[in-house]
């Protein structure tokens, strides 16, 4: 099915990530992952040459990719960390695939934020000055 969409220049729409490969990005979590987790899936051997030949060998199949749990999910947006308190996650997987892909990872928020730290004091000190100066603020 792969090579068939590659041959009529088609993206086949899945991202393998490979838990062992420390070099290894993933793509962006988006809100429909809950209808069939094809945008990020997690390596387990599959073997492609063996797939292509006869996709339905059991030993094969035991080690198919799978895509990633809530609680991955949850980690992958900056939620929680392993060894962290666990992030309460009290709706069904559906709307926790849903709220995930629509959220924004929170530790490049914070970064963001950290970053704009100063830029928003001097903001506001200027302001203040304007105001005891009798000066309207732009």
């Amino acid at each position: 099915m792969r090579k068939k969409h590659q041959a009529r220049g088609n993206g086949f729409g899945y991202g393998m990530v490979y838990p062992n490969n420390p070099q290894c990005v993933t793509r962006t979590l988006s809100a429909r992952y809950y209808k069939d987790g094809a945008e990020i899936l997690i390596d387990r051997g599959w073997d492609m040459a063996t797939g292509e030949k006869d996709f339905d060998d059991p030993l094969n199949q035991q080690h198919r990719p799978r895509r990633l749990t809530p609680r991955e999910c949850a980690r992958l947006m900056g939620f929680e960390a392993p060894g962290e308190a666990k992030f309460r996650i009290p709706v069904s997987d559906t709307q926790a695939y849903r709220q995930f892909g629509n959220s924004v990872v929170v530790p490049v928020f914070a970064a963001v934020a950290k970053l704009l730290e100063p830029k928003i004091k001097q903001a506001v000190a200027l302001r203040q000055q304007e105001a005891q100066h009798g000066r309207r603020s732009r």
